[in-house]
């Protein structure tokens, strides 16, 4: 086979995608590694590189000592083309061996426009895509990732998902793995045998109810070990570092060393998915950041380091962590992709900057402050208006704004907002920068996502979104401001996929049938298709997307337990109408969201260690405030 993917190698783009072979990879002997694992991404290369969750995995378990992990990505269309013709299989990039020879073939689900990718891996590797149809020759198909927090439309191909963190289970699976092949068990008994493993579901043993009008009902166990809630894993305190990336050989999007120094969020934010299943927050310190940082120089010649987190600035001990990344390593250019938006954040990015400054990235996701009060995010308009002061006044050139619209409640009000505050910005810019000064405005279509408050919410329709569209380009365009908008057709389908049920994964299916694949690209995204497949399976596609839901009806998702209960998210779907806000419990007191019971943090009910306590609170603070002064010197 080896000659074989050479040759293939001549004819495509980018032949780096596919080599393996790059500093850091791993590459264990076949024969003397009995359990093996496949860790998929399904898209490109050059996006899934990216994802430090696979890198993780891949050095848990290649850690293990009989265990071998390889990778394998979505081939690229012409790629593709070849090996159809070739009638060459999908294979790793370590060994080369066809992904169908693996006891675990293991794909991450980050985002819905890239389940048809998956399908047709799974095509390209010769292992039947429906779930049903494989026999014991054929790997264990397991997905994890937050879109398996609704894995009901990718039920039929998977036979299990790992809800939540996956670090301790994959080592656990690896352990079951290796007595299955001691003891030659069978396939249906290891997929019955998987139904005792915590934070796993298997799809094959729950059967979906549908009402007379066939809309969802419920999700009933077909077997009485199934059980009728799998709750989300959660790793306590978070693992060592990954400090031996695998450096690839072509630029990727992420091209930068990184360290994970925060997991979970709190701020909030009602239309956060991952700030309500990746609670509580745990935070690594700013000696082990700086371990991390000196490794990962040695270990991969980067001289950029991103510090990663849902919200990096909201880190408790940032200021001593910048101030001791910037005094030990001189050099090292240190990037911060996720702030809030306060002069604070500013400040702190301003401390890490080196040479030129270019943009700076804010997120106010809302043009009102009535309306960001109803989306809980809790930023004001001094606080944007002051941190774009900073900046420019500090040398920044541009500011990028992140917003939403089709939010719940919005109107053309709200979103003509947006306009005014980006003129607002560019006006400050031009008093210290002149023309120089550059806003842009980039927006998103709301996308209501399981386990949040706004699960429940209706999303706009193309014609609902298509004035607001045009209301803020010409008001950008007149203002000397860039805009960038999503296409509301590739937001209808993600909704529809992000909250439907079993039987929107017929419609998954059948637009991969007729073509479908990379749809999170725009070269590739056919409409058309999607409308055809949803029609071809009967799905009612204004039903999962265009309607508000009622807080009491079944939800395909329910037997996720997140550890965030229902009742809480009821009622900050309540607050959103009455522009109640709830504030940041990690500096604050707890909001009794259900994380602060949730039994398998520490095994110990009713521990609230997601709640930072009072003394710790205060030493905090304090500790910022002496560390204020000197963040500003470094500036």
């Amino acid at each position: 086979m080896t000659a074989t993917v050479d040759q293939l190698l001549t004819r495509v783009s980018k032949p780096a995608r596919y080599t393996g072979g790059e500093w850091n990879s791993i590459v264990r002997d076949w024969e003397s590694h009995p359990v093996r694992f496949a860790l998929c991404y399904p898209d490109a290369y050059d996006i899934g590189m990216s994802n430090m969750g696979i890198g993780i995995l891949y050095d848990l378990l290649n850690k293990v000592d009989d265990v071998l992990c390889e990778r394998a990505f979505a081939p690229w269309e012409d790629m593709e083309a070849e090996m159809r013709r070739e009638g060459v299989l999908l294979w790793s990039l370590e060994n080369r061996r066809p992904l169908r020879d693996f006891d675990v073939v293991g794909f991450t689900l980050q985002y819905e426009m890239t389940y048809t990718n998956i399908l047709n891996m799974l095509d390209l590797a010769a292992i039947p895509v429906f779930a049903k149809d494989r026999t014991d020759e054929h790997p264990l198909v397991v997905c994890g990732g937050s879109g398996g927090f609704n894995p009901e439309p990718l039920a039929p191909f998977v036979d299990a998902f790992v809800i939540g963190e996956g670090e301790d289970t994959v080592v656990e699976l690896a352990g079951r793995v290796r007595e299955w092949k001691k003891q030659g068990t069978p396939r249906a008994e290891r997929l019955r045998e998987l139904l005792a493993m915590p934070g796993v579901y298997v799809p094959s043993f729950y059967e979906p109810r549908f009402d007379h009008e066939g809309h969802f009902a419920g999700l009933e166990p077909t077997v009485p070990d199934a059980p009728k809630v799998i709750h989300r894993r959660i790793v306590e305190q978070l693992p060592p570092p990954l400090v031996k990336p695998i450096v690839p050989f072509l630029q990727t999007i992420h091209d930068r060393a990184a360290v994970e120094i925060q997991r979970g969020c709190t701020q909030g934010c009602r239309f956060c998915q991952a700030g309500m299943i990746y609670r509580p927050t745990r935070e690594r310190t700013p000696d082990e950041v700086a371990e991390a940082a000196r490794q990962l120089m040695a270990n991969t010649g980067y001289d950029e380091l991103s510090l990663l987190s849902l919200s990096t600035t909201d880190h408790s001990e940032i200021v001593p962590m910048v101030e001791k990344l910037t005094s030990t390593f001189p050099n090292l250019k240190v990037s911060i992709p996720s702030t809030r938006v306060d002069s604070f954040s500013v400040d702190v990015a301003n401390a890490v900057a080196k040479g030129k400054k270019h943009t700076l990235t804010l997120a106010p996701e809302a043009g009102s402050q009535r309306l960001r009060n109803a989306i809980n995010k809790l930023v004001s308009d001094d606080d944007l208006l002051g941190a774009a002061e900073n900046a420019f006044e500090r040398g920044w050139t541009g500011i990028k704004m992140y917003f939403m619209v089709g939010l719940p409640t919005e109107t053309m009000d709200d979103v003509a907002g947006i306009i005014d505050m980006a003129q607002k910005v560019k006006a400050a810019g031009r008093k210290h920068l002149g023309n120089r000064a550059r806003v842009r405005v980039s927006t998103s279509n709301h996308v209501p996502k399981p386990h949040t408050p706004f699960q429940w919410a209706r999303q706009d329709t193309a014609e609902e979104l298509d004035p607001k569209h045009k209301l803020l380009r010409d008001g950008c365009r007149s203002s000397g401001i860039e805009f960038s908008w999503n296409d509301p057709v590739d937001s209808f389908i993600e909704s529809v996929l992000s909250r439907g049920d079993r039987k929107v994964a017929n419609a998954v299916y059948e637009a991969w049938r007729r073509g479908a694949k990379f749809d999170a690209w725009s070269e590739f995204f056919k409409a058309g298709v999607w409308h055809e497949a949803f029609a071809a399976a009967g799905i009612d596609t204004a039903w999962f997307a265009h309607r508000e839901w009622d807080t009491n009806e079944p939800l395909p998702w329910d037997h996720i337990d997140t550890g965030v209960n229902k009742s809480y998210l009821r009622g900050q779907w309540r607050d959103v109408h009455s522009n109640q806000t709830v504030a940041d419990c990690h500096h604050g007191s707890c909001n009794v969201c259900g994380m602060q019971d949730f039994d398998t943090l520490r095994g110990e009910p009713g521990v609230a260690d997601c709640v930072v306590k009072l003394d710790r609170l205060v030493e905090m603070r304090r500790a910022a405030k002496k560390y204020e002064g000197d963040m500003i010197e470094l500036v």
